[in-house]
C-alpha cells in the first residue's frame, strides 16, 4: 500500500464513507481504498486493532471480513510463530463481541474455522472449543455458531488445503462428531423453546449431516432427532424455526442415501417424515406458503433418498410407496411452485424406470405418472382472464417449459400415443374453457414428436382440426396451436397433402404480430423437415423473405425463417440455385450497401436503430450461407460461387466502414466464414483480398474473430502447395499484434478470446501443414506463449492451447506412412528439446495451482503425447516438475509425501493408455486443492 500504514481514523473514516457517504463515487473511493488495504500486510494489524476499539458494527464488520479474508487467501504472509497468538487473539475477540451484530460473530467464527483447518499445530480443535467455553452459556451462541460454519468451511473452495489434510481433519471431526451432538442436545435441554437457540442448533446439526460424518446408529436414538420432528408437526412453529427445522431434515435425508448401510437412522427418517403429512395439510388450510414449500422439499427430499429401494422392492418396507402419494398431495397445492420443487425426483424416476426397461415394474409406477401428468396439465392453464399469447420469458413461462421438458421424459410410461389420444378426447368430445384447451395444446405440443407418425390417423385428425380452427378464439389458443402444428412437422412430411392448408393456416399467423414469430418458428421446422416437399413453394418462401420486415418477428424468428428457405432452396436443381441465392441475399445486400454508403449520415439522424445496424443484415446472409448446402459433384462448378463473388465487395466495404467496431466485425466474420465453407475452395479468388483486408485492420484493431476467420481459410486452403506460403504470411503477420496485446500486464487473463482464437489458427496449421509451421521462425514464440497460456482458467482459452500443444506434439508419430514423417518427427524433437521440460513443469504447476477439474483430461492428454514421443526423457522431465512442487502447507500441514510423489510418477510414466494418466493426476492434484 503506497504511503506506508494507514492510520486507525484513516480506516475508519473509510469504513463511515463505504457505509453512509450519500455521494455513490465516495463510496466507490472508500471501497477501492479499503480493498487494497485488505491486500497489505498491514490489513492483519489494523483489523486486529479496530476489533479491540469495538467502536461501532461497521468497523467490528470489515475488520472481522478482513480478517477471515486474509486468513484464506493470505496465510503463508504470517510467519509459523505466530500462528498461535492469531488464535488466542481471535478467540478473545469473538468473546468480547459476542453480544455485539451476529454478522460480526459470523466473519469471527469463520475466521476461526478456517485458521483450524490450515493450522496443523492446532490439535483436536473441537474438543478445546467445547471444553473451553461449553459451561458458560452465555458463549453458546458463538461456540455453535463455529461449530456450525467448520464442517462448511472443510470443502472451501477459498481454502487450498489439499486432500491429506482435508482427511486428516474429516477423521478428526468424525471422532468428535458424538461429543459435539451431544453438547446441543444439552443445549436444547437447558434452554427449552428459545427459538434462536433451537435455530442455531438445528442449523449445526445440518452442517455435521452435510459433512456425512455423524453415526448414524448413535443419531438413530438421539433426542434431537425427536426434537426435529416436534418442531415440524407443531402448527404454531414460527417461519424461521420451520426453515431450520426443514433444512436440517433434508440434510439427514442427503446424509443417508446409502440406505443399506444407514438402515437405523434411515428408519426412524422414513417414519419420522411419514408423519408431517397432516402437518402438511394444516399449512395449506392456514395458506402458509412458506411451510408448504418447506414440507414439499422434506417429501421430495425422502422420495430422492429411497429412490432405488421404491423401484427394488415397490410397496414394501421403505419403498412404501407413500412417499409417492405425498408428492402427489403436492403436486395437487394450486400454486405451481410447490409441484416444481419434485421436478428432479420425477425426472430420476423415469430415467431410473427406463434403464431397467421392466414392462411389469412400469405398470406398478403408470398410475403416479398419469396423475402427475393431470396435475401438470392443469398447472399449465393460464388465467381466464389472461389476455394475450402466453409469455415465454417470466417465471411462469419457464415454468412451462420445465414441465413440457419434464413430460416428454417420463411420457414413455404411459405411452405417447395413448396420452396424445386421451389429450385430443378432452377437447373433441368436450367443450372445456379456452385455457384448459390451451394448457391440453401445450402438453400434446411437448409430446407429439414421440408419437410415431407411420399412418396414424389420431395424428391427422388432429392436425386436420387445429388448421380449422376459427380466427376468433382466444389469440393463447392460437399461439399454442400454431406451436403445435410446428412440432407436426413429420406428420405433414408423411402426409403431403396437407402441406398447403398448414402452410396457409401459418400464414395468416404469420401477418398478425403477436402471432408472427410463433409462425415463423413453425414455418422454419416444416421447413427443416419437408424439404423436398417444400421446393414447390419456394416462390412463395422467397416472396417472405423478401418482405421480412413487414412482418412483426424477433430476430430470432426472421434469421430462422431464412434458415428454412436456405435449407429448401439446397434442394432445387442446382441451375436454378445461383439465380434464386441471388435473389434471397438481394435484400440483404441493399441493405448493407445502403448502411454503408450513409453510415455517418444514419449515425446522426436514424431512429429506426435496425436500419443503421449493419449485424441484422450480416446476420441474415450469414445464415443463408450456412444453410445453403446444396450435392455438388466432383469438377461440377459450385452454384454459390458467382453469388459470394458478387457480394464480396459490400462485405469488404462493410469490415472497412466498421473495422472499430468489434461486434459488426465479428459479425462480418462470421458471415464470411460462412460464405467461404459454402464454397470451400471456390472461394479461391476472394483469398488474397480478404488476407490482405484482414491483416491491415488487424494491425490497427485486433479483433480476436479475424484469427478465428484465419483457421477458417487454414483449414480449407492449407493443403494447396500453392497456399502455404501466402497462409504462413498471414499468421506471423496476424501474431505480431496479438503478443503485443497478450505481453502487457495481465495479458492471457484479460483476453481469453484472443488467445482461444490464436490457437484455434496455430492448431489447422499443425492440422493441415505441420512442416510450414514448424519450420518457421514464429513458431518458437508460439510455443512459448502456449506454455504460458496453459496456466490461464478460461474454459475455452484453456482448451484450445491444450489442444494445439498435443496436436503439435502428435504431429512427431502420426502418419509416419507419410513423406514428410522424418521431417516433422526431428522438428518435434527439437521443439520438445528446447521446450520439453519447461512445458511439462507448467502444466504439473498448473494443474495442482490453476486450473479447474474439468480441464484435466486436457492436460493428461498433452502429457501422454510427451510420453509418447520419449518416454525416457519425459519420465526425467517429470521427476524434475515434482521436485519443484511444495511439500508443505503455510500452516505446516503435510501437502505431500516422498511416497505419493514416487507412486504418483510411478502411474504416470508406467501408464498404457491416456486415461491411466488422466486418473492419476485427478487423484494427484486434489492434495494441492
Amino acid at each position: 500500500m503506497e504511503g506506508g500504514k494507514p492510520s486507525l481514523p484513516m480506516v475508519y473514516q473509510a469504513v463511515q464513507a463505504l457505509y453512509h457517504d450519500p455521494d455513490p463515487s465516495g463510496k466507490e473511493r472508500a471501497s477501492l481504498w479499503l480493498g487494497e488495504l485488505q491486500r497489505s500486510m498491514y490489513a492483519w494489524e489494523i483489523s486486529d486493532q479496530l476489533l479491540q476499539l469495538k467502536q461501532d458494527v461497521e468497523s467490528c464488520y470489515f475488520a472481522a471480513q478482513t480478517m477471515k479474508m486474509k486468513i484464506q487467501t493470505s496465510f503463508y504472509e504470517l510467519p509459523p510463530d505466530t500462528h498461535n497468538a492469531l488464535r488466542d487473539s481471535l478467540l478473545t475477540h469473538i468473546q468480547n463481541l459476542k453480544d455485539m451484530s451476529p454478522i460480526v460473530i459470523t466473519q469471527l467464527a469463520l475466521a476461526i474455522a478456517d485458521l483450524a483447518l490450515q493450522m496443523a499445530s492446532w490439535k483436536g480443535c473441537v474438543h478445546t472449543l467445547i471444553e473451553k467455553y461449553s459451561n458458560d452459556i452465555s458463549s453458546m451462541p458463538f461456540l455453535i455458531e463455529i461449530l456450525t460454519v467448520l464442517p462448511e468451511e472443510v470443502h472451501s473452495r477459498s481454502l487450498r488445503i489439499g486432500a491429506n489434510r482435508r482427511t486428516e481433519i474429516i477423521e478428526d471431526l468424525a471422532f468428535y462428531s458424538s461429543t459435539v451432538v451431544t453438547l446441543l442436545t444439552t443445549c436444547v435441554e437447558k434452554t427449552g423453546n428459545d427459538e434462536k437457540m433451537l435455530i442455531k442448533v438445528f442449523r449445526c446439526l445440518g452442517s455435521w449431516f452435510n459433512l456425512g460424518i455423524l453415526d448414524s446408529n448413535f443419531m438413530a436414538s438421539n433426542q434431537l432427532l425427536m426434537v426435529l420432528f416436534q418442531v415440524l408437526q407443531r402448527d404454531e412453529t414460527s417461519t424461521n424455526l420451520h426453515e431450520a427445522s426443514s433444512d436440517c431434515v433434508c440434510s439427514a435425508l442427503y446424509a443417508i442415501e446409502n440406505v443399506d448401510t444407514n438402515m437405523p437412522l434411515a428408519m426412524q427418517l422414513f417414519q419420522g417424515v411419514l408423519t408431517l403429512e397432516t402437518a402438511y395439510h394444516m399449512a395449506v388450510a392456514r395458506e402458509d406458503l412458506d411451510k408448504v414449500l418447506n414440507y414439499c422439499r422434506i417429501f421430495t427430499e425422502l422420495c430422492e433418498t429411497f429412490l432405488e429401494t421404491t423401484v427394488r422392492i415397490p410397496g414394501q418396507g421403505m419403498g412404501d410407496l407413500r412417499t409417492l402419494e405425498l408428492l402427489l398431495i403436492c403436486a395437487g397445492h394450486p400454486q405451481y411452485e410447490v409441484v416444481e420443487i419434485s421436478f428432479n425426483f420425477w425426472y430420476r424416476l423415469g430415467e431410473h424406470l427406463y434403464k431397467i426397461n421392466d414392462v411389469a415394474l412400469n405398470s406398478i409406477f403408470r398410475p403416479y405418472i398419469q396423475r402427475l401428468l393431470h396435475c401438470l396439465a392443469r398447472h399449465c392453464q393460464l388465467d381466464p382472464d389472461h389476455e394475450g399469447i402466453p409469455e415465454e420469458t417470466d417465471d411462469f413461462g419457464e415454468f412451462r417449459i420445465r414441465v413440457s421438458d419434464l413430460v416428454r421424459d417420463v411420457i414413455f410410461l404411459v405411452g405417447s400415443m395413448e396420452c396424445f389420444a386421451q389429450l385430443y378426447s378432452t377437447l373433441k368430445e368436450g367443450n372445456p374453457p379456452w385455457e384448459v384447451t390451451e394448457a391440453v395444446l401445450f402438453i400434446m405440443a411437448a409430446i407429439s414428436k414421440s408419437v410415431d407418425p407411420e399412418n396414424n390417423p389420431t395424428l391427422t385428425e388432429v392436425l386436420q382440426q387445429v388448421v380449422l380452427l376459427p380466427e376468433n378464439v382466444h389469440i393463447a389458443v392460437r399461439y399454442t396451436s400454431i406451436e403445435l402444428v410446428g412440432e407436426m412437422s413429420e406428420v405433414v412430411d408423411r402426409n403431403p397433402r396437407f402441406l398447403d392448408p398448414v402452410l396457409n393456416y401459418l400464414m395468416k399467423g404469420l401477418r398478425e404480430k403477436p402471432l408472427a414469430s410463433a409462425a415463423a418458428k413453425a414455418i422454419h421446422n416444416i421447413c427443416s423437415v419437408c424439404r423436398d416437399h417444400m421446393a414447390q413453394h419456394f416462390q412463395g418462401l422467397l416472396e417472405i423473405a423478401r418482405s421480412l420486415d413487414s412482418f412483426a418477428l424477433s430476430t430470432e424468428a426472421a434469421v430462422g425463417l431464412l434458415k428454412g428457405t436456405a435449407l429448401v432452396l439446397a434442394r432445387l436443381p442446382l441451375e436454378k440455385i445461383a439465380e434464386c441465392l441471388s435473389d434471397l441475399c438481394a435484400v440483404q445486400v441493399l441493405a448493407l450497401k445502403k448502411v454503408s454508403e450513409c453510415f455517418w449520415l444514419l449515425a446522426e439522424q436514424s431512429t429506426n436503430g435496425k436500419s443503421a445496424d449493419p449485424t441484422v443484415w450480416l446476420d441474415r446472409l450469414a445464415v443463408i450461407f450456412r444453410h445453403t448446402n446444396p450435392i455438388v459433384e466432383n469438377g461440377q462448378t459450385h452454384p454459390c460461387q458467382k453469388v459470394i463473388q458478387e457480394i464480396w465487395p459490400v462485405l469488404s466495404q462493410t469490415l472497412n466502414t466498421h473495422q472499430a467496431d468489434n461486434r459488426i466485425v465479428e459479425r462480418c466474420c462470421r458471415c464470411l466464414r460462412f460464405a467461404v465453407r459454402c464454397v470451400g475452395k471456390g472461394s479461391a479468388s476472394l483469398l488474397q483480398p480478404l488476407v490482405t483486408q484482414m491483416v491491415s485492420v488487424y494491425q490497427v484493431y485486433p479483433h480476436s474473430c479475424f484469427l478465428y476467420l484465419g483457421s477458417i481459410l487454414v483449414d480449407e486452403y492449407g493443403m494447396e502447395e500453392g497456399c502455404r506460403q501466402g497462409l504462413l504470411d498471414m499468421l506471423q503477420a496476424l501474431c505480431m499484434p496479438t503478443f503485443q496485446l497478450l505481453e502487457q500486464p495481465n495479458g492471457l487473463r484479460n483476453h481469453p478470446d484472443t488467445v482461444d482464437d490464436l490457437f484455434r489458427l496455430a492448431t489447422r496449421f499443425v492440422q493441415r501443414s505441420p512442416v510450414t509451421l514448424l519450420s518457421s521462425s514464429i513458431i518458437v514464440h508460439i510455443i512459448q506463449c502456449a506454455i504460458a497460456a496453459t496456466s490461464l482458467d478460461h474454459r475455452d482459452a484453456n482448451c484450445s492451447v491444450m489442444k494445439f500443444v498435443r496436436d503439435l506434439i502428435h504431429s512427431g508419430v502420426a502418419n509416419d506412412h507419410e513423406e514428410d514423417f522424418e521431417v516433422r518427427k526431428r522438428l518435434i524433437g527439437q521443439a520438445m528439446e528446447q521446450h520439453g521440460q519447461q512445458l511439462v513443469t507448467q502444466l504439473m504447476h498448473s494443474c495442482c495451482f490453476c486450473l479447474p477439474a474439468y480441464t484435466l483430461p486436457d492436460v493428461a492428454e498433452v502429457l501422454w503425447e510427451v510420453m509418447v514421443f520419449d518416454r525416457p526423457t519425459f519420465c526425467r522431465w517429470l521427476e524434475n516438475a515434482l521436485k519443484g512442487l511444495p511439500k508443505e502447507t503455510s500452516g505446516g500441514a503435510v501437502t505431500v509425501t516422498h511416497k505419493q510423489l514416487t507412486d504418483f510418477h510411478k502411474q504416470v510414466t508406467s501408464a498404457e493408455e491416456c486415461k491411466q494418466v488422466c486418473w492419476a493426476i485427478r487423484e494427484f492434484t486434489r492434495l494441492f486443492r
